[in-house]
Order: structure tokens, then C-alpha cells, then sequence
């Protein structure tokens, strides 16, 4: 696998609005089988999805954009759940923001959609992926990693059930995440200061379906685990008070 930061020009709150404009400027030619990361960041600035610092109260605007929350620890951080994943403060960010909080996308899944039709139809290749990333936060670790908020132009996950392993034993439960793992490797690359990078060209990836449609909704909710069902963190997960945050969701 090979993955290619790209970089671009400081993209910021007001001056930037079309992220089509972004792409074309920077974005080389994708060969076929080839996934494009976005920084879920530069999708949020292009929809205007910022707030001014010193406008809004941001444990307000953390509490308005989740939707699910947990009151702050020591460290000053809200656990949320938005667009079903366990993130940190919404995903509500600061960083190159240059004074504003920078917001998750409005609908990420509809833009990664629009994203691959506009490069399948552009650069006429038929296989081509899209995920919109962001960095996440692992119980027990220091630092964050990268993952993908939403994808499309692909299998998200790689089904190893019914299979066996190398002595014939079968396998029972396991799956490969496709998509996040795309999305950990693209957000190292990208990085999280000051590189400017907020692309990625990931290749040489024959591991990944491509799929030349977008996900349905039964693919979209095969990616995601409710908290009353079955997922190994249930019981840790369930045994807090959560609280309804401003976002609309699918109930736990």
C-alpha cells in the first residue's frame, strides 16, 4: 500500500468555500483502485460548519452537536457519540482553525457520495474511493489515531466468517475494518500540526472491493454496532449515564 500526502494551500474559515475547487487544484490523477482521503476539517470549512471562539460557549456547542454525551473528566474532554461514533467533544476541534471551532461535516456520507461520482466521472476510472477522516482516541493509549467517519466506493469491511485459518480452524467472528484502517494510515501521513496536508492518494491496494456505486443503507448499517447490541465494550458502555445531546440519532 502506498500513501501520498498532498499538500495545499492553509485552508480557513470565510475564504474557503468550495472543496471541488480544492481538489482540482491539487489532487493528481488517481490511478484505478485507488481511495481518496479527505480530512473531515477542510470538507467542514468549505460547508461553513465553523463557529468564532469568542461567540459561542463551547461546552454548549459540544453538548448542541453530540448526540449522546458524558460530563468531563480531569482532563476537560467530553466521551461523545456522533453520527454513532465514540469521539472526543463532538469532534469539535480548534486546531488550524485560526480562532474559530471547527465542527464535523453536516452530512459526510452525502458529500464522500458526490465526491466519487464527480472523480469517477473527472478522471473517467471506474474504480475509486472516497473516506473522510478524522483522528479518534483509544481507551488506554496515548495519542490519537486516524479513522473514517463515512466512505463510499468500496466494501468498508472484509468478511472472514466461515473461513478458516492456516490449520483449518474456523473463523466465527472476525471481520476486517477496511475503512478504518484505510483511515489510520492516511491520517498518520496527513499528521496533525502544521504539515499542511489534508489529502491523501492511498494505491496499491488489492486488499479492497471497490464497489462502483455508493453503499446502501443495509452496507452502511453493517459497519456500525448499536450500544444494546451485542459489541464486546457493551457492558462498560451501558453502565453510564448518558446524556441526550442538541444532534439527532438512532436510538442506542
Amino acid at each position: 500500500m502506498i500513501v501520498t500526502p498532498i499538500k495545499t494551500h492553509k485552508v480557513t474559515p470565510k475564504k474557503d468555500k468550495d472543496l471541488y475547487a480544492i481538489l482540482d487544484r491539487y489532487l493528481p490523477r488517481p490511478k484505478e483502485g485507488s481511495v481518496v482521503a479527505i480530512t473531515s476539517k477542510i470538507v467542514a470549512i468549505c460547508e461553513g460548519r465553523v463557529v468564532k471562539i469568542d461567540t459561542k460557549d463551547k461546552d454548549e456547542l459540544i453538548k448542541q452537536e453530540a448526540e449522546y454525551y458524558l460530563p468531563p473528566g480531569k482532563n476537560g474532554f467530553y466521551l461523545t457519540v456522533k453520527y454513532g461514533i465514540l469521539s472526543a467533544s463532538a469532534g469539535i476541534d480548534e486546531s488550524n482553525g485560526n480562532g474559530y471551532y471547527i465542527l464535523w461535516p453536516k452530512d459526510p456520507q452525502k458529500t464522500a457520495n458526490e465526491v466519487r461520482k464527480y472523480l469517477a466521472k473527472k478522471f473517467r476510472i471506474k474504480k475509486v474511493g472516497v473516506i473522510i477522516t478524522d483522528s479518534k482516541i483509544t481507551p488506554l493509549r496515548w495519542g490519537v489515531t486516524g479513522s473514517s467517519i463515512v466512505h463510499s466506493g468500496f466494501a468498508p469491511l472484509n468478511n472472514y466468517i466461515g473461513d478458516t485459518d492456516i490449520f483449518g480452524r474456523e473463523l466465527k467472528f472476525t471481520k476486517t475494518n477496511i475503512m478504518d484502517g484505510l483511515g489510520a494510515s492516511a491520517v498518520m501521513i496527513i499528521g496533525e500540526g502544521k504539515e499542511q496536508t489534508p489529502l491523501a492518494l492511498i494505491e496499491d491496494v488489492p486488499f479492497v472491493r471497490f464497489q462502483q456505486r455508493n453503499p446502501t443503507q443495509k452496507e452502511l448499517r453493517q459497519v456500525r454496532i448499536t450500544m444494546m447490541e451485542d459489541d464486546m465494550y457493551r457492558a462498560l458502555l451501558t453502565s453510564v449515564k448518558w446524556r441526550k445531546g442538541g444532534s439527532s440519532s438512532t436510538p442506542f
